[in-house]
């Protein structure tokens, strides 16, 4: 109703609750990087499948109802790429979105699988219209171009509790965030130009999931296939399971 000009960065973040849906997942990064100073990974705690701390978990944690929703799908089915949809910049982010020194506003915080998801998040830049554009204007203050318009999301700015890093500690799955737009909230009749900008993009990204290794992992006895069996990668601090 205010109009999409008028709207600023935190119009719209909050629930009827006052929780900000995009910050409230578990924080399983500090859980993780203490076990790592301490040379207890992967031996006596894990580098995947993180379990959700028992304070989450509590029913007068601050958690929505969305939230834990989204926890249970996610638990439910095991997906393998995601991407979350944000508004009010043009730039794709990937994980980590927590920075690892806790004291830090921006810090470059990759993840094992840093090739991966800045993979990930270029097939999406470069096929969507507008980042793409030679006639691209920066949005607000950063200029996203000299990086190809991706950034590691701890790079950019730190998110605690964000839902790329639970899917990524948590799951199987590996997640990024595209910001869509400069605009936040726009207009109706601006609509199908958004879906042409990033219609192409989303295919592509979808597509990615056919790449990497794929198989079953049998028992050699019984030729059946083995449901939650471990796999590593040498020089990959992040093992996923089937």
């Amino acid at each position: 109703r205010q109009g999409s000009e008028l709207a600023g960065w935190a119009m719209g973040r909050w629930t009827y609750e006052g929780i900000d849906l995009n910050h409230n997942f578990a924080d399983l990064n500090t859980a993780l990087w203490d076990a790592e100073d301490n040379d207890l990974v992967p031996h006596q705690f894990p580098n995947h499948y993180i379990p959700i701390p028992e304070y989450y978990t509590f029913a007068n944690a601050t958690v929505a109802p969305e939230t834990r929703a989204v926890i249970a799908w996610m638990q439910r089915y095991p997906f393998v790429l995601s991407a979350n949809l944000h508004g009010g910049e043009l730039v794709v982010t990937y994980p980590f979105d927590m920075t690892r020194t806790y004291w830090k506003a921006q810090e470059l915080t990759p993840t094992p699988d840093d090739g991966v998801f800045r993979w990930l998040a270029t097939v999406y830049a470069t096929a969507n219209l507008a980042m793409a554009s030679g006639e691209r204007r920066r949005c607000h203050y950063d200029d996203f171009t000299r990086f190809g318009n991706i950034i590691n999301g701890a790079n950019w700015h730190t998110v605690a509790g964000s839902m790329n890093d639970f899917s990524y500690l948590h799951t199987n799955c590996f997640e990024i965030t595209v910001e869509l737009s400069c605009d936040k909230f726009p207009h109706a009749s601006e609509l199908p130009e958004e879906w042409e900008n990033n219609r192409e993009s989303l295919l592509l990204f979808m597509e990615q999931v056919h790449r990497g290794i794929k198989g079953v992992v049998r028992d050699s006895d019984t030729e059946q296939g083995i449901p939650n069996a471990i796999i590593s990668v040498d020089g990959i601090n992040h093992d996923i399971r089937t």
